[in-house]
């Protein structure tokens, strides 16, 4: 799996309607009208996400490997 920042990852994000709601330190809560979900993502810097925690993300905002 292609490893990715938490910056990178915010722009995928708000690129498929998430929207910022708050920040909170250094995680970036993001949310989608609609979904109850809530996406609480650690940036800092370019440091790239573990694949777990990744992987959940993208399970969450339904986004594929092929989307990175």
């Amino acid at each position: 799996m292609k490893s990715i920042s938490g910056k990178k990852f915010s722009k995928i994000l708000e690129s498929r309607d998430w929207h910022l709601v708050r920040i909170n330190g250094s995680h970036h809560v993001y949310m989608k009208t609609g979904n109850p979900a809530r996406i609480s993502l650690p940036v800092h810097g370019n440091e790239d996400l573990k694949v777990g925690l990744l992987k959940h993300f993208m399970k969450v905002a339904g986004i594929t490997e092929g989307d990175l």
